[in-house]
């Protein structure tokens, strides 16, 4: 195993199996998403590579950062059949193996729930985007129902949701941590994906500049 892998391999497996189902409420979101990018595109935590298909035809490269290794060959299995190029790499959301202002967008896409630190993974994007670049993102939210946020807050303190979905952190305030990692965002909305009973109900898409 390499040092930058991060095995979660059950839920990797059944992320893999469901994402298709899923993929019926979420593929207009992700087009809106990737809608106007360009240049150079970095992306952190690929996944299987379900926004590969999406990225508009000015996009000259997308260079996607997925840890986990069996995600990790999905997504260079779809990386082929994208109609830009994308090059998958092994790396860390606290760690990104990038020059300083070597991109001119960044995409996070149901992912900084995940990452074990919001605030090092966004300073590390904010590092590596040239000034003023764009950040899109389409991430899981704490739910606006004070009721329902403390039950999320109550499982992430538990431990129990980030054990069952590979890492997951479902109360995390996103808006908040972009910010603060010296983000401005530009547009936001939130979209609800799946049934109310779900943790993980409240999404957030929308775009920041890198200040």
């Amino acid at each position: 195993m390499s040092t930058t892998e991060v095995r979660n391999p059950v839920f990797a497996r059944l992320y893999a199996r469901l994402a298709p189902a899923m993929e019926r409420e979420v593929a207009a979101h992700r087009s809106e998403l990737l809608a106007g990018l360009r240049g150079r595109v970095v992306e952190l935590g690929a996944g299987t590579g379900l926004n590969f298909s999406h990225y508009p035809p000015r996009v000259a490269e997308v260079v996607a950062v997925e840890p986990e290794p069996y995600l990790r060959a999905k997504a260079i299995d779809a990386a082929g059949a994208a109609s830009v190029s994308v090059t998958v790499v092994d790396a860390l959301a606290d760690a990104l193996p990038f020059g300083d202002a070597s991109f001119d967008a960044a995409v996070c896409s149901l992912v900084l729930c995940s990452v074990p630190d919001q605030a090092t993974a966004l300073a590390q994007l904010h590092r590596v985007l040239r000034p003023g670049a764009d950040l899109r993102f389409f991430e899981h939210v704490r739910d606006r129902s004070p009721r329902k946020a403390r039950v999320q807050e109550a499982c992430d303190r538990a431990r129990i949701w980030p054990l069952l979905a590979g890492g997951c952190h479902c109360a995390r305030d996103t808006r908040a941590a972009l910010a603060a990692a010296g983000f401005v965002v530009e547009r936001a909305r939130e979209v609800p994906i799946g049934s109310r009973w779900s943790l993980t109900t409240a999404h957030l898409l929308g775009s920041a500049r890198a200040a």
